[in-house]
């Protein structure tokens, strides 16, 4: 398909990150942008006020007038999000439409263009916005599709400078979720983490290791692959093409950190490679895994032959993603971080961060589980890494796409969960409970529609501070 033929492009699901990321690409080059989603969001408002027309309802009588008939010039974008038995998707299917998930739309944008992808279990957002940042930041002609708002750009989409001489570098969040980053040949890859998730898709670990060597084999042979000693470990007896190969980890790999400290607000470090040494690398976003992401970002500034100095500074003035580490509120009192953290190995390396930042203080954390199967297929995971906690709050699992089954509750986690205080609460007595049991440092976890709370609770704490 030639994208520069499309009149409209309608996205199924355009509420979604990586959709709105594609949307706005196309409302930038002028193609107009339709779209439906379940329910109203920030996002979907934001893109509503940038001129995409935006429909919350799954019925035929509300396709817009360009798409009552199917042609070569319309493209239909699909995200799974969204159930095949939708009326609207059974409509664009019945009607021949071209419609095409959102990676296969990703990699039609990116082919002609220099590309970096980051992949992972877990990472890749924070670690794309920084590599796109420090890019960006000195003077490099820069495009990125990202998993997240950037704190620094305010928007999941950074758009290169199409008038410029100089070739641009797309910066891709390269998704593993239903194979999705296959459909990419990025120039330099970067895989941050290769741990067990999204089984109801890959039906177990060995099938999930092997979809992401499948990925590290589309990089180009005469280009880089920097990936985490960890993943490497997993992927090193499968074939994986000839691309030059760079492992990295926090304290041992061609790639590491050295002289890290640790304060309230940043993380400090130095990054050390076989060729090349930076130190003094202050990072305000903070965390033992960010900085491991940080190592990652930074080698392919060095790729991209930036200075130790633009270095230096594009970490410095990296301000994070949001729900990403994001500190919401910070008195003497109280201090309230959000964070996106799905799984097992998420929450443990963000909560072991907490606890490093505020070791004299006690830590609630209130997670909200993220999809009925993976609650099922991590349940012990959960438990540990949650009891690292002082007190924990369990919210109602959030079931996205799927439908409920049947055992498979939020309550099932609080037996193996060895903090202190442990409860299950409904979203609705979230604020009564912290009435009962004012937290020192509070922290919610969850990728689901926790992130519907930070406001109210940022509301009771200043309430509270008066």
């Amino acid at each position: 398909m030639n994208l520069k033929n499309l009149h409209s492009v309608y996205f199924l699901g355009i509420g979604g990150i990586g959709m709105s990321a594609i949307a706005r690409w196309f409302n930038h080059i002028g193609v107009p942008v339709y779209g439906y989603d379940k329910t109203p969001s920030p996002l979907t408002e934001a893109l509503e006020s940038e001129g995409m027309k935006i429909s919350y309802v799954d019925e035929s009588s509300h396709i817009p007038e360009p798409f009552k008939n199917s042609g070569s010039d319309k493209l239909i974008v699909w995200t799974p999000a969204v159930p095949q038995t939708s009326v609207l998707y059974k409509y664009f299917e019945a009607n021949d439409f071209a419609i095409k998930k959102r990676a296969a739309v990703l990699g039609l944008i990116t082919r002609n263009m220099e590309s970096v992808a980051i992949a992972g279990t877990h990472g890749k957002t924070t670690t794309s916005s920084m590599v796109a940042h420090l890019l960006k930041h000195a003077g490099h002609n820069t495009a990125a599709f990202l998993g997240g708002l950037t704190q620094n750009y305010k928007n999941n989409l950074i758009l290169h400078d199409e008038g410029s001489t100089e070739a641009p570098v797309v910066v891709v969040e390269a998704d593993e979720f239903d194979r999705s980053f296959l459909q990419l040949h990025p120039d330099l890859s970067i895989v941050t983490s290769i741990d067990p998730d999204h089984l109801d898709i890959y039906g177990d670990a060995e099938q999930l290791i092997s979809g992401f060597a499948a990925f590290i084999k589309l990089t180009n042979p005469i280009g880089k692959l920097i990936i985490h000693q960890n993943a490497y470990e997993k992927v090193s007896n499968k074939e994986i093409g000839s691309s030059k190969i760079y492992q990295y980890g926090l304290n041992s790999g061609n790639i590491h950190a050295d002289n890290i400290k640790v304060g309230t607000n940043s993380f400090s470090f130095d990054y050390v490679a076989e060729d090349q040494r930076i130190d003094g690398l202050v990072l305000e976003v903070p965390g033992f895994h960010n900085i491991e992401n940080a190592l990652a970002a930074v080698a392919v500034a060095v790729h991209y032959g930036l200075s130790k100095e633009a270095i230096i500074d594009g970490i410095a003035t990296y301000k994070g993603v949001k729900r990403r580490f994001e500190k919401i509120y910070n008195s003497e009192r109280i201090t309230y971080i959000d964070d996106y953290a799905h799984h097992p190995e998420e929450i443990k390396a963000f909560l072991q961060s907490v606890k490093a930042m505020y070791p004299d203080k006690k830590i609630t954390a209130v997670f909200q589980p993220h999809l009925f199967t993976r609650t099922r297929d991590f349940a012990s995971g959960f438990s540990e890494s949650l009891s690292l906690a002082d007190s924990v709050i369990l919210l109602d699992i959030y079931p996205a796409r799927e439908q409920p089954i049947a055992g498979i509750t939020s309550e099932m986690l609080l037996p193996k969960i060895t903090s202190t205080n442990k409860w299950v609460v409904s979203k609705d007595e979230l604020l009564s409970h912290l009435d009962q049991h004012t937290p020192e440092v509070l922290v919610t976890i969850g990728a689901g529609d926790i992130d519907r709370l930070v406001k109210p609770i940022e509301k009771w704490i200043k309430e509270n501070e008066k």
